[in-house]
């Protein structure tokens, strides 16, 4: 029977998606769980995989449209079906060179299923008639996406991989590209975040030296269990317990009512290529430090590599974002909307400060932490309240992974 695929909703509050890139085209072959397209909304760039076996029917959405939630985008076959038939692609198409050359296979018994989807994809789009002509670097000699760009570029005889990668050059070396989807919803969701809220900051200095020692003491340790312990899962634990002692700053306000989420999911901004995604880390509040670290790890993994799923950037109700990896020392980020906060966590960096407890100047591990709060909301004597609450969580570390 044939499959039917449908936009998916990768969010909440999100009621339209954008196809940025099939895998695969019309005839091609794919398996369960390989990528099939790649979506876009205002939450995250994902790579979909395919639900079930078999081969491409339609493409009933083309790269760039944007399309509402749950609107037919693909039927799969179980018999291939080339372009150029009336089930396929239309009455009268014809096949590009490398789907007639994979009709031809076909009938003498060959196929293409040794290469992704990906791989066929590229192959086909840019005419290459026999890809057993490119030298492979994977496992077994398999073609990689990048093997099939090299061998595009010697055949152009330019270094450069593909000319859709560049804008059109203007006059003086300028460059004018069209904004991509992820950028385009990160820009509208700014400019509505401060049209909603009257954004104020405020900045604390928190020493990180016990952390530091913490985590050069069981170094050993976290490697044995497979934790990865940055400096941010003390912080995401530290603010967890804050929110759920200010309340304030894990609400939203709605027309004239506070709503108070019973729940402590905390928002964890990752940097990608092409803009921002931020996916959730649910019921923080209920996590060990070793908890934290291995979810903080595998969400950003996963957001790089376009694999989150849909609840994973649903229903945060604060954010942290952390520029410091980067050299940041303070930042003023935008809030999340509808959220009422979201911290912004600079550089850890050796300073001469006056050693707490004491008159004497010593070296310490210092950051800035910096809350952008919703004034609408939030008074700046609880958003202070707040923050002092972290920093004496992060100065006095408990000595346990499983705390």
């Amino acid at each position: 029977m044939p499959v039917e695929i449908k936009m998916p909703q990768m969010g909440e509050s999100i009621t339209e998606g954008t196809v940025v890139k099939w895998f695969v085209g019309p005839g091609d072959s794919i398996k369960r769980d390989e990528p099939l397209l790649e979506i876009s909304t205002d939450k995250v760039d994902t790579e979909i995989p395919s639900p079930a076996s078999g081969y491409v029917a339609e493409l009933l959405v083309q790269e760039g449209e944007t399309v509402p939630v749950d609107t037919l985008v693909c039927i799969l076959s179980e018999e291939r079906l080339y372009p150029g038939s009336a089930a396929a692609a239309g009455a009268g198409d014809e096949p590009s060179r490398a789907d007639a050359r994979s009709e031809k296979e076909t009938a003498e018994g060959g196929d293409k299923s040794w290469l992704s989807p990906a791989v066929r994809r590229l192959v086909r789009d840019n005419g290459i008639d026999d890809p057993s002509e490119i030298q492979g670097t994977g496992e077994g000699g398999r073609l990689s996406r990048k093997d099939v760009m090299r061998y595009i570029a010697n055949r152009k005889g330019t270094s450069t991989p593909s000319t859709e990668e560049a804008g059109p050059e203007q006059a003086g070396g300028d460059r004018i590209e069209q904004m991509s989807v992820m950028r385009r919803k990160i820009a509208e969701h700014m400019v509505h975040s401060k049209s909603t809220s009257p954004h104020v900051s405020t900045v604390h200095e928190v020493d990180f030296t016990d952390v530091d020692q913490f985590r050069k003491k069981h170094k050993a340790e976290w490697q044995e269990r497979g934790v990865k312990l940055t400096y941010l899962p003390f912080l995401t634990q530290a603010v967890a317990r804050a929110l759920k002692a200010y309340p304030d700053l894990n609400a939203s306000l709605v027309d004239d009512k506070i709503h108070y989420k019973g729940d402590i999911n905390i928002g964890l901004a990752v940097a990608l290529d092409n803009g921002l995604v931020v996916p959730v880390l649910h019921h923080a509040d209920k996590l060990s430090i070793a908890e934290i670290a291995a979810g903080v790890s595998d969400l950003a993994d996963r957001a790089r590599n376009k694999t989150l799923k849909p609840e994973e950037v649903q229903g945060g109700t604060f954010t942290i974002t952390n520029p410091g990896g980067f050299g940041t020392l303070i930042g003023t980020p935008i809030i999340n909307q509808p959220q009422s906060g979201i911290l912004c966590f600079g550089a850890v960096q050796k300073r001469v400060v006056v050693v707490p407890g004491t008159d004497s100047i010593g070296v310490r591990n210092m950051s800035y932490l910096t809350l952008t709060f919703d004034h609408r909301l939030i008074d700046g004597a609880v958003a202070d309240q707040f923050m002092e609450s972290i920093r004496r969580t992060i100065e006095t570390v408990d000595c346990t992974l499983d705390k």
